[in-house]
């Protein structure tokens, strides 16, 4: 459940209120009893840092550092090397195989 910010406009207290999206939000101050209590528009809770999963695990094709899950070889000694495409492009229809012949 997300954690809204709540400040009055008449008397200025604020307080932090844990509630369900669904919710309705809050209108009446529990200080004052004032019906100017309102939602404040704060920043996340939580911040993206460091070089990421997609830096560390796909960008350089599982070749670079990072936390990598490795893919087991195939027993013939081959490398395996994953296909790669494009993020934004879609993945290509397969070919339709032809009839088989049939014997008259």
């Amino acid at each position: 459940m997300p954690i809204y910010a709540y400040k009055c406009s008449a008397c200025g207290f604020a307080k932090d209120v844990l509630q369900k999206m669904s919710d309705a939000p809050l209108t009446e101050c529990p200080a004052c009893g004032a019906d100017a209590f309102s939602k404040q528009v704060t920043a996340a809770g939580f911040q993206l840092k460091g070089s990421g999963w997609y830096v560390t695990d796909f960008r350089d094709g599982g070749k670079g550092g990072g936390n990598k899950t490795s893919a087991s070889s195939p027993s013939d000694g081959a490398s395996a090397k994953p296909a790669e495409a494009p993020a934004s492009a879609p993945a290509p229809a397969p070919a339709a195989a032809p009839p088989a012949p049939s014997s008259d």
